[in-house]
Protein backbone atom coordinates (compact mmCIF):
# COMPACT_ATOMS: atom_id res chain seq x y z
CA UNK A 1 0.00 0.00 0.00
CA UNK A 2 1.26 3.42 -0.93
CA UNK A 3 1.66 6.24 1.57
CA UNK A 4 0.41 9.70 0.58
CA UNK A 5 1.56 12.78 2.49
CA UNK A 6 -1.28 15.11 3.48
CA UNK A 7 -0.44 18.75 4.17
CA UNK A 8 -2.85 21.61 4.81
CA UNK A 9 -2.08 25.32 4.34
CA UNK A 10 -4.62 25.96 7.10
CA UNK A 11 -2.66 23.97 9.70
CA UNK A 12 0.64 25.16 11.20
CA UNK A 13 3.88 24.16 9.52
CA UNK A 14 5.42 21.14 11.27
CA UNK A 15 8.25 22.07 13.63
CA UNK A 16 10.29 18.96 12.86
CA UNK A 17 10.82 16.14 10.38
CA UNK A 18 7.22 14.96 10.18
CA UNK A 19 4.14 15.46 8.01
CA UNK A 20 0.73 16.80 9.01
CA UNK A 21 -0.62 13.36 8.15
CA UNK A 22 -0.05 10.19 6.17
CA UNK A 23 -2.83 8.55 4.20
CA UNK A 24 -2.35 4.80 3.78
CA UNK A 25 -5.22 3.18 1.92
CA UNK A 26 -8.30 4.70 3.52
CA UNK A 27 -6.64 5.33 6.92
CA UNK A 28 -5.31 8.77 7.86
CA UNK A 29 -2.69 9.10 10.59
CA UNK A 30 -2.64 12.71 11.83
CA UNK A 31 0.42 13.93 13.72
CA UNK A 32 -0.06 15.53 17.12
CA UNK A 33 -1.29 19.10 16.82
CA UNK A 34 -0.78 21.98 19.21
CA UNK A 35 -2.45 25.39 19.27
CA UNK A 36 -0.12 27.09 16.83
CA UNK A 37 -1.81 29.51 14.43
CA UNK A 38 -1.03 28.67 10.79
CA UNK A 39 -1.06 32.29 9.63
CA UNK A 40 0.91 34.02 12.41
CA UNK A 41 2.97 31.13 13.71
CA UNK A 42 2.02 32.19 17.25
CA UNK A 43 0.79 29.82 19.94
CA UNK A 44 -2.81 30.48 21.04
CA UNK A 45 -2.77 30.04 24.80
CA UNK A 46 -5.00 32.62 26.47
CA UNK A 47 -6.74 29.77 28.35
CA UNK A 48 -7.05 25.99 28.08
CA UNK A 49 -10.46 26.20 26.37
CA UNK A 50 -9.16 28.49 23.60
CA UNK A 51 -5.98 26.44 23.27
CA UNK A 52 -7.88 23.15 22.92
CA UNK A 53 -10.26 24.69 20.38
CA UNK A 54 -7.29 25.80 18.23
CA UNK A 55 -5.79 22.30 18.42
CA UNK A 56 -9.08 20.82 17.20
CA UNK A 57 -9.34 23.44 14.42
CA UNK A 58 -5.83 22.48 13.25
CA UNK A 59 -6.86 18.82 13.19
CA UNK A 60 -10.01 19.75 11.27
CA UNK A 61 -7.92 21.55 8.61
CA UNK A 62 -5.85 18.40 8.08
CA UNK A 63 -8.90 16.12 7.99
CA UNK A 64 -10.51 18.46 5.45
CA UNK A 65 -7.41 18.33 3.24
CA UNK A 66 -7.82 14.54 3.17
CA UNK A 67 -11.55 14.96 2.36
CA UNK A 68 -12.55 13.73 5.83
CA UNK A 69 -14.03 15.23 8.98
CA UNK A 70 -14.48 14.32 12.63
CA UNK A 71 -17.04 11.60 11.86
CA UNK A 72 -14.14 9.65 10.30
CA UNK A 73 -11.98 9.78 13.44
CA UNK A 74 -11.68 6.33 15.02
CA UNK A 75 -8.89 6.95 17.57
CA UNK A 76 -7.54 9.96 19.42
CA UNK A 77 -4.71 10.51 21.86
CA UNK A 78 -4.70 13.59 24.09
CA UNK A 79 -1.54 14.70 25.85
CA UNK A 80 -1.83 17.42 28.47
CA UNK A 81 0.55 18.92 31.00
CA UNK A 82 -2.06 19.16 33.77
CA UNK A 83 -4.88 16.65 34.23
CA UNK A 84 -6.77 19.21 36.30
CA UNK A 85 -7.64 20.70 32.88
CA UNK A 86 -9.20 17.38 31.79
CA UNK A 87 -12.85 18.44 32.09
CA UNK A 88 -12.32 21.62 30.06
CA UNK A 89 -10.28 19.82 27.39
CA UNK A 90 -12.93 17.08 27.28
CA UNK A 91 -15.76 19.60 26.91
CA UNK A 92 -14.11 21.36 23.94
CA UNK A 93 -12.94 18.10 22.33
CA UNK A 94 -16.40 16.56 22.66
CA UNK A 95 -18.00 19.54 20.92
CA UNK A 96 -16.31 18.55 17.65
CA UNK A 97 -18.07 15.17 17.55
CA UNK A 98 -21.72 14.22 17.16
CA UNK A 99 -22.01 10.83 18.79
CA UNK A 100 -20.14 7.74 17.64
CA UNK A 101 -17.12 8.95 19.60
CA UNK A 102 -13.68 7.58 18.75
CA UNK A 103 -11.62 5.43 21.07
CA UNK A 104 -9.31 7.64 23.11
CA UNK A 105 -6.81 7.96 25.88
CA UNK A 106 -5.68 11.05 27.78
CA UNK A 107 -2.19 11.16 29.23
CA UNK A 108 -0.52 13.73 31.46
CA UNK A 109 3.02 14.55 30.37
CA UNK A 110 5.74 16.71 31.86
CA UNK A 111 6.24 18.97 28.85
CA UNK A 112 5.00 19.47 25.27
CA UNK A 113 6.58 21.21 22.25
CA UNK A 114 6.40 25.01 22.07
CA UNK A 115 5.23 25.19 25.68
CA UNK A 116 1.83 23.75 24.71
CA UNK A 117 -0.56 22.65 27.43
CA UNK A 118 -2.40 20.18 25.17
CA UNK A 119 -1.52 18.16 22.06
CA UNK A 120 -3.89 15.83 20.22
CA UNK A 121 -3.30 13.24 17.50
CA UNK A 122 -5.95 11.25 15.65
CA UNK A 123 -6.45 8.33 13.30
CA UNK A 124 -9.32 8.57 10.82
CA UNK A 125 -10.79 6.01 8.41
CA UNK A 126 -12.84 6.81 5.33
Amino acid sequence: MEKKIISSPDAPTPIGPYSHANLVGNTLYVSGQVAKDAKTGNMIQSDIKTETRKVMENIHAILKEAEMDFKHVTKATIYCTDLSNFSTINEVYGGFFTGNYPARETVQVVKLPLGANVEISVIAVK
